[in-house]
C-alpha cells in the first residue's frame, strides 16, 4: 500500500489533525516525525473532542500503530498528561498501539525554563516562542548534549549523563541569565515521576517500520505546524526549530528508506496564525474579530486569539511548493459562509511592484496584500456532503483556489466533525 505524509502548507492550525484521523482508516502505522508539544492537533470524533500535542492522531483507531519517532522532541511531561487525559476518555493506550524511538531525545524541564528565559531576554524582538522548551532542546540535540529515550533502559548510563549534562547546563542557566539552575535530585526526581511512565513505550521503532515496509502496511507520516514554521524554509527566525516539510517524514521517523507516495497538504479556506513574525494578509478590527469568533481561531496548545486574514494565495502556493503536495485538503470552507463577498489575497506588492513569488524573509515587512474578491454563498453548508450538493459559489471559490495554488484539493471539510468532509 501506498505511503502519506499529511502537512501543513502555511503557518500551523490548518487542521491535520482531523485529516490524520479521517484517512488513519486505510492505514496501518502512523508516525509523528518532528516537532514537540508545542503546537496542537484537534481532533473530534465519537469519543469527543481532543487536542493532541505529542501523541499521533492516529492513537483513536483500533488497529492502528502509532509512533513518535526520532526526530520528536519528546517532553515526558505533556506526554505523560496527554495519555492520562485521552485514557480518561476511554481510549485504550498501552506499548500495543504506542511505541516511542529510543533515539529520540527528551526535552528537559531546564529547555522550557530557558526558553522563557531567553524570550524575556528578547522583549519586543521575541520569536512568539510557546515557551515549550523547543527551540533550546533542538539546539542541544545537535550539539550532541540530550539525553535519548533509549537511555532510559540503561539507568547506570543514565544517571552518569545526566550528571555531565547538569554541569554544562547549570553554567549557561546560572552565568548567563542568573537562574537558581538544578540539582542532580531534582533531575532524578523529574525522571522517577515522568520519564519513567514513557520507560514501557521505548523501541527499536526503526526495526519495526522496516519490518512493516517489508510486510507492505501502509504508513502515515504525520507533521506539526506548517511549511511557513521551516526552520530551513519558512519566514525564519519566527520558525519552529525543526523541519516540518513532508522530505524530513522518512529521516525524522525512523524509516530513511521510505518512500512517499502522496502528500496531502492542509490549507484552511483562510488564513491564521499563531506567534510572531510577518503575516502579509492579517486582518485587524472587527473583520478579524468576526473571523475569529466564526472560525474558534484560538490555540490548541496556548489559548492564544490567532491573527486571521482572508486566504494568502502567494504563501499557500509557495507551501505547495516546499512540500511537494499531491493532494489538499481544504479545510473550514463553512467558516466562510457569513460573507457576502469572500476575499482572497492573490499577490504582495512590495516597493511598488506587484508579485505573485513569495519572497525572501527579510523582505516580507514590506509586502502589501493584493487582495481580489469572489461571491459568497451565504447558505450553511455544514450538512453538505457530496460535490454536487454544495452551492455554485462555494464550488466556484474551491476551484478558483485550486487553480492559484497548482494542486488538485481533493478534500473539502466543511466542519470538524470527522463526517463532516467533502471527498471530491
Amino acid at each position: 500500500m501506498a505511503n502519506c505524509a499529511i502537512v501543513g502548507i502555511n503557518w500551523g492550525d490548518e487542521g491535520k489533525g482531523r485529516m490524520v484521523d479521517y484517512l488513519t482508516a486505510q492505514y496501518d502505522v502512523v508516525v509523528r516525525y518532528q516537532g514537540g508539544g508545542n503546537a496542537g492537533h484537534t481532533v473530534i470524533n465519537d469519543m469527543g473532542k481532543f487536542a493532541l500535542h505529542l501523541l499521533p492522531s492516529g492513537i483513536f483507531r483500533p488497529g492502528v500503530m502509532n509512533i513518535l519517532g526520532n526526530g520528536v522532541a519528546l517532553d515526558c511531561e505533556n506526554l505523560v498528561e496527554e495519555i492520562e487525559t485521552i485514557r480518561s476518555a476511554g481510549v485504550s493506550i498501552s506499548p500495543e498501539n504506542l511505541m516511542v524511538s529510543g533515539r529520540a531525545s527528551l526535552l528537559l524541564p531546564w529547555h522550557r525554563e530557558l526558553d522563557a528565559l531567553e524570550e524575556a531576554r528578547l522583549k519586543d524582538k521575541k520569536y512568539g516562542s510557546t515557551k515549550q522548551g523547543i527551540a533550546p532542546f533542538y539546539s542541544d540535540k545537535y550539539q550532541k548534549k540530550t539525553v535519548q529515550a533509549g537511555e532510559l533502559l540503561y539507568p547506570a548510563r543514565l544517571k552518569a549523563h545526566l550528571q555531565d549534562l547538569l554541569e554544562w547546563k547549570n553554567l549557561i542557566l546560572q552565568k548567563v541569565y542568573g537562574a537558581k539552575g538544578y540539582t542532580m535530585e531534582e533531575m532524578t526526581a523529574w525522571l522517577e515521576t515522568y520519564a519513567a511512565q514513557v520507560q514501557p513505550y521505548v523501541a527499536d521503532t526503526g526495526r519495526y517500520l522496516r519490518q512493516a515496509q517489508a510486510q507492505g502496511k501502509a504508513i502515515l507520516f504525520e507533521g506539526q505546524l506548517g511549511a511557513l514554521r521551516d526552520l530551513d524554509y519558512g519566514i525564519y527566525p519566527y520558525t519552529t526549530s525543526s523541519n516540518t516539510i513532508a522530505a524530513y517524514a522518512p529521516v525524522g521517523a525512523g524509516l530513511p528508506t521510505a518512500r512517499i507516495d502522496e502528500v496531502v497538504g492542509v490549507v484552511k479556506a483562510y488564513s491564521s496564525c499563531v506567534g510572531e513574525g510577518p503575516f502579509t494578509c492579517e486582518w485587524f478590527g472587527d473583520d478579524a474579530e468576526q473571523l475569529r469568533e466564526a472560525g474558534a481561531e484560538y490555540g490548541a496548545k496556548t489559548g492564544r486569539p490567532r491573527r486571521v486574514g482572508p486566504i494568502d494565495l502567494v504563501a499557500t502556493r509557495y507551501g505547495v511548493e516546499v512540500q511537494g503536495a499531491t493532494n489538499i485538503a481544504l479545510t473550514k470552507l463553512d467558516i466562510l459562509s457569513y460573507m457576502k463577498e469572500i476575499p482572497v489575497c492573490a499577490a504582495y506588492e512590495i516597493d511598488g511592484e506587484i508579485t505573485r513569488e513569495f519572497p525572501f524573509p527579510a523582505v516580507l515587512d514590506k509586502a502589501r496584500p493584493v487582495t481580489e474578491y469572489l461571491p459568497g454563498w451565504c447558505c450553511d453548508i455544514s450538512g453538505v456532503r457530496t460535490w454536487e450538493d454544495m452551492p455554485q459559489a462555494a464550488r466556484a471559490y474551491v476551484e478558483y483556489v485550486e487553480q492559484a495554488i497548482g494542486c488538485r484539493i481533493g478534500y473539502v471539510s466543511v466542519g470538524a466533525e470527522r463526517e463532516s468532509l467533502i471527498v471530491r
